[in-house]
């Protein structure tokens, strides 16, 4: 059989969604990475399916009567299409649906069908809580290990090895259980050598944890690096990163993620959590044919899978199916809406039975206040919004320049000396203030937490005056010698978390910006807030405080600014508002300072939207050049389709297929010249009258399949698009028949079409391409980078950039 002109995997493949630059080097790979096999790789029992998106059943009998493998599957750093892929999900369910009349199996088989996403959301649910309460308990405890080793059991943390202690309620974190480093190895723990020793055991453990993960992640798994959040809003606009939601992706950023944490960088887990919770999502998903064989199908479990993560995160299931909607999900119908909810609350219940925090709470950080908000207190809140904006916007611009650098110079190419630097630094400045030493989200419970009589932080030192207390509440007191200490100490705490934050998000560990956001904000909060407490204390007689805080009475709460400084803070970085409020309130169970936190959470936006518009996650989807085309910008200028589309003047003509004319070397000469993810068929060349598109991918499988199955495939065989094919005289090779692989039905537009129309049809539909005609005749293509292209270009940014890099 002659085969010349063809070698497997002798194509050039595109590297990035529908890239029409040629690539050096790039060949296509037919062996799918085993984390995300292709997904109709068993595609037959559905004949309604036949490798033709949108076609139906073919009427032509030809060899491609069953699907072939990898036919209608996309190459990695493709976008999918997302109405071949509805339509695809929608034959499938006719044809289940009127099978399952003939017989009692085809009826439970249907059953199955209908109830497999339910059981796929209670999967995810269990193994997301399931990772999410080992990395609670896991992180708590090796962040204690920097300090001291319980002697009854080395697997115990600080809090659980003092549970059975005989100590008094003042003194219980010096239980004779616990040890410090310099009390084991030196017998006390008192004076600068045993101060020195436990100083240096800190910044010891705190560079073997982080020098452990962020090996892990450069040996084993790159993608487990970072947030993963403006990746996974990548993916779930329909772009593929294959391996980025695989299962060794998983593992590592579990095993890393308490490593980074235990570590005390200035990083949470919360975003990272919502990455484990999409990689368990995606894992989960090959266990049922419904979902592996359908990548938009997969796309409504991964959202659901986010809403699980957020869950888990913070003890908030309603918030997480708010951030799933409003953050990360780019299509959401209605039936996700319910699998997300059913979803986040099983991984809740999850985390609720695993208890990993000891109190019998789902919530994070719960707070009682005693006393109601008044209506004056709105501006100080209303401050608290201004700085968070002005925090988000210069945090944003901070980040993106440092990471920026990172990817242009040299420093990118050290990431264990970068981690080892950044660790080092943040442990040295961290051990001397206690504020810092601590934990984050210990940190964040102790501003939030309002002060009653046995409290014993140095944040409740106030001056006592017992004569006037009434039950559990306390009146606005004097603050003592304690309460100043922590002040200038908190001052410190935050001018460090700050400028460090800047330096942490986005270097080879798995980092979240959750927790550090809401500590800056909890820490100016309370700032302020003992600030306004002492003030009403002082001057209680001036006008602003005359009709509503008498002396004696509790008016302030200085734990409440922390938290709404929390959420404005948080607001700032990530433009998030509705289900950052009810994060909020569901995280420390304050359902009465809604209005604070709305206020806040607003205004918060309003500042950081008027110094930049984008949050940090689509500055970093910017920044990477991911294909992500945002839904929720207007687009306001007055071009037209044929101002965008390709060719342009002066470029050569469009590469076209002809639907009868082309032999089998012919397309093997485009398919090797050229990079593009798929050619339109016409009629021929003179006529330009528009039949179809067919895929690059699909064609490359095609013939090679063909050259192996099919008698008299040669070079000069013809191949035909068409329904009948003209008859042969006997001595010229057999023909091929391709039309069941063409797409009779692409999306088209005339060259007059507003580009603002052909904006909104590429974000409403998610289409990887559309056609441009006139009059019927085809004149050029726009695919989704010529529109990400263009919109740069618009607003005055390096269109180039718009790659995957």
């Amino acid at each position: 059989m002659d085969q010349k002109g063809y070698r497997r995997g002798s194509f050039q493949s595109s590297t990035s969604d529908e890239d029409m630059l040629e690539i050096a080097g790039a060949s296509l790979d037919f062996s799918m990475a085993d984390d995300d096999p292709p997904l109709d790789r068993e595609m037959g029992g559905f004949s309604s399916y036949n490798g033709g998106g949108m076609n139906g059943t073919s009427t032509m009998m030809d060899f491609l009567e069953e699907p072939l493998p990898g036919v209608g599957t996309y190459e990695d750093f493709n976008t999918i299409d997302w109405v071949r892929e509805k339509s695809r999900d929608r034959d499938r369910h006719r044809e289940i649906t009127s099978r399952s009349k003939e017989s009692t199996w085809a009826l439970i088989h249907s059953v199955s069908d209908a109830f497999s996403g339910w059981l796929l959301m209670l999967l995810i649910g269990l193994l997301a809580g399931s990772l999410a309460g080992l990395i609670d308990i896991s992180a708590h405890w090796m962040t204690d290990l920097k300090e001291g080793v319980c002697l009854a059991g080395f697997w115990f943390n600080h809090e659980h090895c003092c549970w059975k202690s005989d100590t008094t309620f003042t003194d219980r974190d010096q239980c004779p259980e616990w040890k410090s480093w310099s009390q084991l190895i030196l017998g006390h723990g008192e004076g600068a050598f045993a101060y020195i020793l436990n100083y240096f055991m800190y910044v010891i453990w705190a560079l073997l944890f982080s020098l452990l993960a962020v090996l892990l992640v450069k040996g084993f798994a790159p993608y487990a690096c970072g947030s993963g959040i403006p990746e996974i809003k990548t993916i779930l606009s329909g772009f593929i990163i294959r391996g980025y939601l695989g299962k060794w992706t998983l593992i590592i950023k579990t095993i890393t993620l308490v490593l980074a944490v235990s570590s005390g960088l200035s990083l949470g887990k919360e975003g990272p959590l919502v990455h484990v919770a999409c990689c368990c999502g995606n894992i989960l998903c090959h266990l049922f044919t419904k979902y592996r064989k359908n990548e938009a199908k997969r796309r409504e479990v991964l959202s659901a899978a986010a809403a699980a993560g957020v869950s888990v995160a913070f003890g908030a299931p309603i918030g997480g199916v708010l951030f799933s909607l409003e953050e990360v999900s780019y299509y959401f119908p209605l039936k996700t809406l319910w699998r997300s909810f059913f979803a986040a609350l099983v991984a809740a219940f999850t985390l609720r039975s695993i208890n990993p925090f000891g109190n019998s709470r789902l919530v994070l950080f719960y707070v009682e206040f005693h006393m109601p908000w008044h209506l004056l207190e709105l501006v100080p809140f209303i401050l608290l919004g201004i700085f968070g904006g002005l925090w988000g916007a210069f945090f944003i611009r901070s980040n993106i320049a440092w990471c920026r650098r990172r990817k242009t110079t040299k420093l990118g190419k050290y990431p264990v000396l970068e981690v080892f630097v950044v660790t080092a630094i943040t442990a040295v400045l961290a051990f001397p203030n206690e504020y810092t030493r601590m934990s984050t989200s210990e940190l964040i419970s102790e501003l939030f937490n309002d002060c009653g009589i046995l409290d014993s932080s140095k944040l409740c030192e106030y001056v006592n005056d017992f004569n006037s207390t009434k039950g559990d509440d306390l009146p606005d007191r004097a603050a003592g010698p304690g309460v100043y200490t922590a002040m200038w100490q908190l001052a410190l705490a935050l001018i460090m978390k700050v400028f460090i934050t800047i330096f942490t998000f986005g270097m080879k560990v798995p980092s979240g910006l959750f927790i550090p956001s809401m500590a800056v904000g909890a820490i100016a909060g309370r700032l302020l807030g003992v600030a306004v407490e002492q003030l009403a204390y002082y001057h209680h007689d001036w006008a602003i405080f005359s009709g509503w805080c008498s002396q004696g009475a509790d008016c302030i709460t200085p734990g409440l600014y922390a938290m709404v400084g929390a959420a404005a803070c948080l607001g700032g970085v990530t433009r998030m508002t509705v289900s950052l409020v009810v994060i909020m309130f569901e995280l420390t169970g304050g359902l009465e300072y809604i209005v604070p936190l709305m206020a806040a959470a607003m205004t918060s936006k309003w500042v950081a939207d008027a110094i930049g518009r984008e949050g940090i996650y689509d500055a970093h989807i910017r920044l990477n050049g991911y294909p992500f085309l945002e839904a929720k910008e207007e687009f306001s200028h007055k071009t037209l389709a044929m101002d965008v589309m390709r060719p342009r003047r002066n470029d050569p003509p469009l590469t076209v297929i002809t639907q009868d004319s082309m032999t089998v070397e012919d397309v093997e000469t485009i398919i090797n010249e050229t990079t593009y993810s798929g050619y339109p068929v016409v009629v021929s060349r003179e006529s330009q009258r528009l039949v179809g598109f067919v895929l690059r991918r699909d064609l490359i499988i095609s013939i090679e399949n063909a050259r192996k199955k099919q008698d008299g495939i040669v070079s000069t065989s013809i191949i035909y698009f068409t329904d009948h094919s003209p008859p042969l005289p006997p001595s010229s090779p057999s023909m091929l028949k391709l039309r069941s692989i063409l797409d009779l039905s692409p999306f088209t537009v005339t060259d007059q079409t507003p580009m603002e129309i052909v904006v909104d049809i590429f974000r409403k539909l998610g289409l990887r391409q559309c056609l441009v005609t006139h009059n019927g005749k085809l004149l050029g293509i726009i695919t989704k980078k010529d529109v990400l292209k263009h919109i740069a270009q618009l607003a005055n940014q390096d269109p180039d950039s718009i790659l995957f890099n």
